[in-house]
């Protein structure tokens, strides 16, 4: 197991020098002069823009734009965007919002999607498993902008039950953003596990521990539903990923000063420097969470081991 992390990853470094060369690359393709951009509808003097455009190497090609981008990044230099912040300091300043938002989903879709997902799968064709199928279709199809919009004005304006805005509540302040966030892959979790609950239920070592007079609990909690978690893992573990980089439209509703809010003005501000230093660290998290679902199948299912 050790040998098969080393090498997972050593193999991390030629990903992240090709998804950030990509993220790269599509930035510097992005049509429009940023330091115009900058300039908004002031006027810049010729030599104030050469200046600026040399201070950020965007005279150069792309390819020697990207090494000298890969020297800074060696030292520990995720470079400034045109205001003269630090991506760092900006990655520092945003990300501990959206790991705390995705954290939040990750509870509601493990806890809620799980729970759901076996109580369908033990009472197939049942009342609950009906309503479960249907739920789940129903939040599917909906857009998680229209989702947003909808829970902020029930949950929040009418009821009050939630803040609406911002994060002056502490944690509490997540739990609306952080359900709608989920809503999606909460949906699909109770379906997967549903499916693959109600497919081991039918499997051969389930009808001999049922033989053996184990009870009905203990079939399906030590045994069917251990199995039946690995697809589930599966998913989740992907789905982190998808969390922190997915969360542009939440945070923008809720106004979440978080990582996926930033990425998005950098976008439209043309900050290349904040856009490849953001989303290369979330491959880098995207990356790791696989690793993590790796291992785990070796503790769900003991028959799996990796030399």
């Amino acid at each position: 197991m050790g040998r098969y992390v080393a090498r997972r990853l050593l193999l991390t470094i030629p990903v992240l020098l090709g998804a950030s060369f990509l993220i790269f690359a599509m930035v510097y393709a992005l049509p429009g002069d940023p330091i115009r951009a900058l300039a908004g509808d002031r006027p810049l003097s010729p030599a104030v823009v050469a200046q600026l455009r040399d201070d950020f190497n965007l005279n150069d090609p792309l390819g020697v734009q990207y090494l000298k981008y890969i020297g800074d990044l060696l030292q520990g230099d995720l470079g400034t965007d045109f205001s003269g912040r630090a991506v760092i300091d900006t990655i520092a300043r945003t990300l501990p919002v959206t790991v705390k938002l995705a954290a939040v989903a990750v509870f509601f879709e493990v806890v809620i999607g799980i729970v759901a997902g076996v109580f369908a799968g033990i009472r197939r064709n049942g009342f609950f498993d009906n309503l479960v199928l249907v739920s789940t279709t129903l939040i599917v199809s909906i857009p998680i902008l229209v989702l947003a919009f909808l829970s902020q004005y029930v949950f929040g304006l009418q009821l009050g039950w939630f803040p609406i805005a911002g994060t002056r509540e502490g944690l509490y302040s997540y739990i609306l953003p952080g359900l709608v966030l989920a809503s999606g892959s909460l949906a699909y979790v109770a379906r997967l596990t549903r499916t693959s609950l109600a497919e081991n239920l039918r499997a051969d070592y389930v009808r001999t521990a049922r033989a053996k007079g184990l009870p009905n609990r203990t079939v399906i909690v030590r045994h069917t539903l251990r199995n039946s978690l690995i697809p589930v893992v599966t998913f989740i573990g992907a789905d982190i990923g998808a969390l922190l980089g997915g969360a542009i439209v939440t945070e923008s509703v809720f106004n979440l000063p978080g990582i996926g809010r930033e990425v998005y003005d950098a976008i439209r501000q043309q900050e290349g420097a904040v856009v490849v230093g953001i989303v290369t660290l979330l491959v880098f998290f995207f990356i790791f969470f696989n690793l993590v679902v790796d291992v785990l199948y070796a503790v769900l299912d003991p028959r799996i081991r990796y030399d």
